[in-house]
């Protein structure tokens, strides 16, 4: 796609979330769809290959938690794969500071790839489980955000989140259109890990609905969690 077409196609698809977008930044956003497309003839990065489908249903969809995202924050991105929604955030907001982290080796390679070619002095990439990453003191509960899309199911993906922030830190909750079970099954682990859901967010792209959690740490998370690798998930809280 030329820059001329991705530059209409993106800022067009921005006003769907009020948002406008620089051409300096597009050209940014198109050398990584660019990258991402290069990379997924090698690694199995994305199903999502046409152009248009990617502005809207990653860089879009990305985006979406921007409003979220004070000026100074720092803000980890657990399980963040092909980098969504962590680099179209960086990308975005220089006035923040983004860890991305996710446990397959490969993805990491091309993570740092994107970081040096697009010069994102603002991220760092961690190769690491959550399970591992969280209970390392020079990453629990230093973070003001931690996020992911796509991860798991909402009691499982709490654990993985809620030991990365700060007290009073904000956790943010990608999901899809079905949302009420998982909230409800979720119950517990809130409890557990001493937070609270407080708004979610339901927002219209193109035809997708999408839904953010916002959770709130309201305490110091107890060191039994997060638990071993692979256990928060064959024994969700």
């Amino acid at each position: 796609m030329k820059f001329t077409e991705f530059f209409l196609e993106i800022k067009t698809s921005l006003k769907e979330i009020n948002l406008d977008i620089s051409e300096e930044l597009a050209k940014k956003l198109l050398e990584y769809m660019n990258l991402l497309l290069e990379w997924n003839e090698k690694i199995n990065l994305t199903a999502i290959t046409e152009p248009k489908e990617i502005i809207l249903k990653h860089f879009v969809d990305s985006l979406t938690i921007n409003k979220f995202i004070d000026a100074g924050n720092t803000v980890i991105d657990i399980g963040t794969g092909a980098g969504f929604p962590g680099i179209p955030i960086a990308i975005y907001r220089n006035d923040v500071s983004i860890t991305l982290v996710d446990s397959l080796n490969k993805r990491i390679n091309f993570l740092e790839e994107v970081k040096n070619k697009l010069s994102l002095r603002n991220v760092q990439v961690i190769h690491s489980r959550a399970e591992d990453l969280g209970k390392d003191t020079n990453y629990r509960e230093k973070y003001d955000v931690s996020v992911s899309r796509a991860v798991a199911p909402l009691n499982i993906l709490l654990e993985y989140l809620v030991p990365f922030v700060k007290e009073n830190g904000k956790i943010l909750c990608m999901k899809g259109p079905n949302i009420n079970e998982e909230i409800n099954n979720s119950e517990n682990a809130l409890k557990e890990l001493y937070s609270t859901i407080y708004q979610v967010d339901k927002i219209l792209i193109g035809d997708m609905e999408r839904n953010i959690l916002l959770v709130r740490k309201n305490k110091i998370t107890n060191n039994k969690y997060p638990r071993n690798a692979g256990i928060p998930s064959k024994k969700p809280l």
